[in-house]
């Protein structure tokens, strides 16, 4: 995307530099890849369900930071389930033959108070395209159980045609049944990774 997809991922994935270098991966309970597409005259809400991410925070130097992310495309929802298997076919995300979407950055800015801007590559339907996702840091804290977390927002607009999804039917009194921009929101939670165990 010109105007980025996105998501995903994720590049929820900017470092803060409230953190040193540390390692991070996405709580699938506490996180979501949501997207919304404008459908003749409304907007019509999906989701990715199934996605893994991690989240590399340096202190030292933010613009070492990085953030990769898989979303497996067969895990659509939209709630409609004819829909969703039209979705996952030829016509669009073609799942059989492109099972995931990526992402995997490049480079990390400063973009005002706790925003980032992270590039990098993102993969859909077999089309890689440099993009650059706003990254908005959300803060940090501890849950009742002590596991550390971060979290991050991103929201962005996508052209499904730059990845080659390009289908769609031309309406009678005009215009086109699905717009080719599409909003993509993608709210992070991620927990830092526990000191590996001593050996005995």
């Amino acid at each position: 995307m010109t105007k980025p997809f996105a998501v995903l991922a994720a590049a929820v994935l900017a470092a803060s530099p409230a953190f040193a270098a540390d390692s991070y991966t996405f709580d699938k309970s506490h996180t979501t890849v949501l997207f919304q597409v404008r459908h003749i005259v409304t907007n019509v809400t999906g989701k990715f369900k199934d996605f893994a991410g991690a989240i590399q925070i340096d202190k030292a130097n933010p613009a070492a930071s990085s953030v990769e992310f898989t979303i497996q495309s067969a895990s659509i929802d939209t709630n409609e389930p004819k829909r969703d298997e039209h979705l996952r076919s030829a016509d669009f995300f073609d799942v059989a033959n492109q099972p995931t979407i990526t992402f995997k950055s490049k480079s990390v800015k400063p973009a005002g108070k706790d925003a980032y801007e992270v590039t990098g590559d993102l993969t859909m339907r077999g089309v890689t395209k440099t993009i650059t996702l706003p990254v908005q840091f959300l803060g940090e804290g501890k849950d009742p159980w002590g596991n550390e977390k971060v979290g991050f927002d991103i929201t962005t607009v996508l052209n499904r045609k730059d990845y080659g999804i390009n289908w769609n039917k031309t309406l009678d009194a005009g215009g086109v049944l699905v717009a080719d921009e599409v909003k993509v929101q993608i709210a992070v939670e991620a927990n830092k990774a526990k000191p590996a165990a001593p050996a005995k």
